[in-house]
């Protein structure tokens, strides 16, 4: 039997897809001990993304790389997931800094 989709699941992921897509994420992270999570049915989870209930902002946590500073990185974030969400209060936290991707060799 199959279960029917979970409509937060589908939310979470689509949140963390947004956020994972921008250029200046290395990639999502748990936070600080792993508190920016979205639970899902069974074991799954989608670490990075935590949806607000009610009022509540949603929480995005990243490894960002160098490159974009970090309150521009923030604001081009928090618009991903509202692109996602609509106009919903966002958190970003900022879990690490790696550096930013080297270029490819010119041949």
């Amino acid at each position: 039997m199959t279960r029917p989709p979970d409509p937060v699941a589908a939310t979470a992921r689509a949140v963390a897809a947004a956020v994972a897509a921008h250029p200046g994420v290395a990639r999502l992270d748990g936070g600080p001990w792993g508190t920016v999570t979205s639970h899902l049915p069974g074991r799954a989870r989608v670490d990075g993304v935590r949806l607000g209930v009610g009022a509540e902002s949603v929480e995005i946590a990243v490894v960002a790389r160098l490159g974009v500073p970090l309150p521009q990185l923030a604001d081009e974030l928090a618009a991903a997931v509202r692109g996602v969400l609509g106009p919903v209060p966002v958190d970003v936290t900022f879990s690490d800094v790696v550096p930013a991707l080297a270029a490819a060799p010119a041949l």
